[in-house]
């Protein structure tokens, strides 16, 4: 691809080596998670939200679980302000839920910002300015030396301010653009921001150190947060935080290795949403604490309800891939993991897996998000298999596929789909299950039958067989009813075949209760079976029904 030669690394890697996070496996505990989705996500959306929308997205985030929510840019726009304010007229925020908002550090806007936090229970006045080199040098054209005054200036107001205004004001400070900042130079402006603040045991500062634009490798992020958290003044009482974006689509491996590195703090977007590729998403990073057993301190387990509220009020899109939350992340097509699926939660039924979750291709367990195995685990187009279709049938139906038949029923299913362009439903695979073996009987039927009992083994029937609008009365002997009317069945049509298998089993439905009888027969080639299957709530004429149809079969191939 032409033009690369025009491309350089434009990260800065700290002065010395920082690699401790690499000798650590996983995150023992959940970080700190602010959600920008009212900030950074809806200036990213191409049609804002407004109040009211804002508002319920609000409610949304809080039933989420979220301690910290940053809800605008007040000094942006008059409906950035008067959500603010609506936030906290209206009581609508919880006691324990900080309220975040940002400003650029400009005495104007800070000033602004302030009167729009007025009242708040608690909240966290976040300042900003670019540190970057391409920022010193191209926009605000200042030295380093300007550069950190503009910073120090403006962490002196928001003091000064808080004091004034006597609330539970807390501060943050981010060095935008920090992926593209010298190190050494991020550490600089930080710890001259932090002299001003004098940060308390309970009083706490956010050092939030974003990769504003995504240009370096998750493990140099990792080295320049380790690097920072070791060399942060009032370390102790500093919130170390993160605000990765997603520029090269490594967010989340960004905010992982950063939290190993050092971070206390995540702050990151529902599904990913924000500017350019977007921010870090948080459910996925959330969700993968959860999947390592580890307790993420947001509650998704009504992943479906966030996932509408979310598309409703952003007009997004949640793509069917998404982790853990899209349409298809727990389903599976293909024929050899539906049937690992199939029995991974047989394992789990039997009670073989300790109450952990083992299940081949399913990380964590769909049912804690809130899907169901009937509809969203195994679905069945051309490239199923006989597992995934038996387990289908099963969930939905009750009905349990013998071993030896169900490779014969996954092909006849997967030509269906193949030949319609399409995904089978539940009810359209049982139908093709139906259709080929339980109203097979279009050779010849057996509406009635009579039995009487010689002795204790040997059974004698007298059955009629329709063929063709005519019946005859056919009876003969045998060791057993099923054997007694195979045996007229072959004496009537002078044919010879041997019955090879049969199986039962109960069909429940709602109060009343089926029998599914299923057996093969083989002609000449003994290797071939004829499958057929009956359905009563009298086993022994479940049983007929089912010889009938496989006998039907039978004369239908020879």
């Amino acid at each position: 691809m032409k033009g690369f030669e025009k491309y350089v690394r434009s990260y800065f890697l700290p002065p010395e080596e920082c690699f401790d996070w690499t000798k650590k496996d996983y995150i023992e505990k959940a970080p700190v998670w602010c959600s920008v989705d009212l900030r950074d996500g809806n200036q990213a959306l191409i049609e804002p939200m407004g109040l009211e929308e804002k508002i319920e997205f609000f409610k949304l985030l809080v039933k989420v679980g979220f301690k910290e929510i940053e809800v605008g840019f007040p000094a942006a726009s008059e409906t950035e302000f008067r959500f603010c304010r609506e936030l906290i007229e209206r009581k609508l925020i919880p006691d324990d839920v900080t309220l975040q908002v940002l400003t650029q550090a400009r005495e104007h806007i800070i000033r602004k910002t302030f009167e729009a936090v007025k009242g708040a229970p608690n909240a966290i006045v976040h300042v900003y300015n670019s540190t970057s080199v391409e920022q010193r040098e191209q926009v605000f054209k200042k030295s380093k030396e300007e550069v950190k005054q503009i910073a120090v200036d403006g962490a002196k107001l928001l003091k000064e301010l808080a004091e004034q205004d006597g609330g539970n004001i807390r501060f943050e400070y981010s060095p935008e653009s920090f992926h593209n900042t010298e190190v050494e130079y991020a550490l600089e402006v930080c710890n001259a921001v932090l002299d001003i603040w004098q940060p308390t045991a309970d009083r706490k500062a956010v050092i939030n150190l974003p990769s504003t634009v995504e240009t370096a490798m998750p493990h140099v992020y990792a080295s320049q947060i380790e690097y920072m958290s070791k060399h942060m003044k009032y370390r102790e009482n500093v919130v170390l935080s993160l605000h990765p974006h997603n520029d090269r689509g490594c967010g989340v491996a960004c905010a992982e290795l950063g939290v190993l590195a050092g971070a206390d703090r995540i702050e990151g977007t529902l599904f990913g949403n924000g500017e350019r590729t977007g921010n870090l998403d948080i459910l996925t990073t959330a969700m993968n604490l959860y999947a390592y057993g580890i307790d993420p301190e947001l509650d998704f387990s009504d992943m479906n309800e966030i996932y509408d509220t979310y598309e409703r009020l952003t007009q997004m899109q949640v793509s069917m891939r998404q982790p853990y939350a899209g349409e298809l992340v727990f389903t599976a097509f293909s024929g050899s993991h539906q049937d690992a699926i199939a029995k991974g939660m047989a394992y789990m039924e039997e009670g073989k897996s300790g109450n952990k979750w083992m299940v081949p291709y399913l990380p964590i367990d769909p049912k804690d998000v809130g899907r169901t195995y009937d509809s969203d685990v195994i679905r069945i187009n051309s490239q199923s298999g006989r597992g995934g279709v038996n387990y289908v049938l099963k969930q939905n139906y009750g009905i349990n596929i013998p071993d030896k038949m169900r490779e014969e029923v996954g092909y006849l299913v997967k030509d269906v789909s193949d030949k319609a362009h399409a995904e089978l439903r539940a009810d359209e695979i049982k139908k093709v299950f139906y259709d080929n073996y339980l109203d097979a009987a279009d050779i010849f039927t057996i509406p009635e039958c009579h039995f009487r009992q010689e002795n204790e083994i040997t059974a004698i029937v007298s059955i009629k067989i329709e063929k063709d609008g005519e019946v005859h009365v056919v009876e003969a002997t045998g060791n057993g009813r099923l054997d007694a009317v195979s045996n007229a069945i072959k004496k009537h049509f002078n044919i010879e075949y041997t019955l090879e298998e049969y199986s039962e089993q109960a069909i429940a439905k709602k109060s009343s209760s089926q029998a599914l009888a299923y057996v093969a027969v083989a002609g000449e080639d003994e290797s071939k079976l004829n499958w057929g299957i009956g359905l009563n709530s009298d086993i022994i004429k479940a049983s007929i029904q089912a010889l009938v149809n496989a006998v039907n079969r039978l004369m239908k191939n020879a």
